[in-house]
């Protein structure tokens, strides 16, 4: 598994499990932020796409739960950057709810 390791990484045994170990510690501890940060980028692009509209993010949020659209922040966020007026429909939904 220290394939591709430099020097005594690769070289060296017990220098080679060590950092093997390190490394799924890593990966199995980014796999769970990788998650977080996503979800807190697709927070910010909603946030800056809604404020053009007039509105906040929680505002906007709380306007789509009280409109019962079910859409996630993923789909937002995408919507927000490829589909403008498609996203300005959204938001003009969320408005009349709130």
């Amino acid at each position: 598994m220290a394939k591709g390791y430099v020097g005594g990484r690769r070289k060296l045994y017990r220098t080679a499990v060590d950092s093997v170990q390190r490394a799924l510690v890593f990966a199995y501890r980014d796999r769970k932020v990788k998650k977080r940060e996503f979800r807190k980028l697709w927070i910010v692009r909603i946030n800056a796409a809604v404020r053009d509209h007039g509105l906040s993010y929680s505002r906007f949020i709380d306007g789509l739960n009280k409109s019962k659209v079910a859409l996630d922040r993923k789909v937002l966020s995408e919507l927000a950057i490829s589909d403008p007026a498609g996203f300005a429909k959204v938001v003009e939904l969320a408005k009349q709810a709130a």
